[in-house]
């Protein structure tokens, strides 16, 4: 395999890097215990810096999506923030994307490929926490519609998340197939209970039809504080003005020093 070199430098595989508007985009492959998990990482040219370091994301993608969707969406507008991001291939998805029907039908499968996500999720923080360009103590996650069920039981396990931004994200549905199963494995009420101060910001449709209101609310009521909830009017992806919201909500968190009192 051809070695590419990148701007900066990086641990584990570097596919491709090039020049983007703001800094660099770098096609990346990170090394799990399972598998290499393709991703995008795009950093600043000019970031916000603390100590020569800047502040970092990692971005999660909804069901049958892919993690250039991120990338281009907030990862882009984040980029604009002087904030680094990671956006990955969950299993299944994208570059990945075999076995979908399979999983979906098999309970049990299914909750394997929710630990094995959950599993890249966290090898995911231990990459950011590794680049000599990121501030390894301003990490921050962001999830869209199934990855905001991802990041929010992630960001409940490991503190180092110091902020949390959940895109159609909400409880689950009130008729989940093997709905027992899933709460004992996954529950985002739960999980929300366990941010301890870190501040979220949650971003909704009115009219979402796949996450509807109802579940956003009751995830956002049981949330502690600060919390932050912004309606869009539209269904379940963002449209850019909340996606610029979302943006500059997570870099102002990440620069202002709120993290700090949440961590103590």
């Amino acid at each position: 395999m051809k070695k590419v070199k990148a701007p900066i430098p990086l641990p584990g595989v570097v596919r491709s890097s090039r020049d983007v508007p703001g800094g660099y985009r770098i096609d990346i492959e990170l090394e799990t215990e399972r598998e290499h998990v393709p991703g995008i990482l795009l950093v600043p040219d000019r970031p916000t810096l603390h100590e020569n370091r800047c502040a970092a994301a990692l971005l999660l993608h909804g069901f049958t999506s892919r993690k250039e969707r991120m990338a281009e969406g907030i990862g882009r507008a984040l980029l604009a923030y002087g904030v680094a991001t990671v956006s990955i291939d969950l299993p299944m998805h994208g570059a990945r994307g075999t076995g979908m029907e399979q999983v979906t039908r098999n309970p049990l499968q299914l909750i394997a490929t929710w630990r094995l996500a959950l599993s890249e999720v966290r090898c995911s923080l231990d990459y950011l926490t590794d680049l000599a360009a990121v501030d390894a103590q301003r990490l921050a996650i962001v999830g869209y519609s199934l990855g905001a069920y991802l990041a929010i039981v992630a960001a409940a396990e490991d503190a180092r998340w110091r902020a949390v931004v959940l895109a159609s994200g909400g409880d689950l549905p009130e008729e989940t197939p093997f709905a027992s199963l899933v709460r004992a494995v996954a529950d985002p009420l739960r999980a929300v209970r366990r941010l301890a101060g870190r501040p979220l910001l949650m971003v909704n449709g009115r009219f979402d039809r796949t996450i509807k209101a109802s579940q956003a609310e009751r995830l956002f009521d049981a949330a502690g504080d600060p919390k932050e909830v912004h309606w869009y009017h539209g269904g379940h992806w963002p449209p850019q003005p909340a996606i610029d919201f979302g943006a500059q909500w997570l870099a102002e968190r990440l620069s202002s020093g709120e993290w700090r009192l949440a961590s103590g």
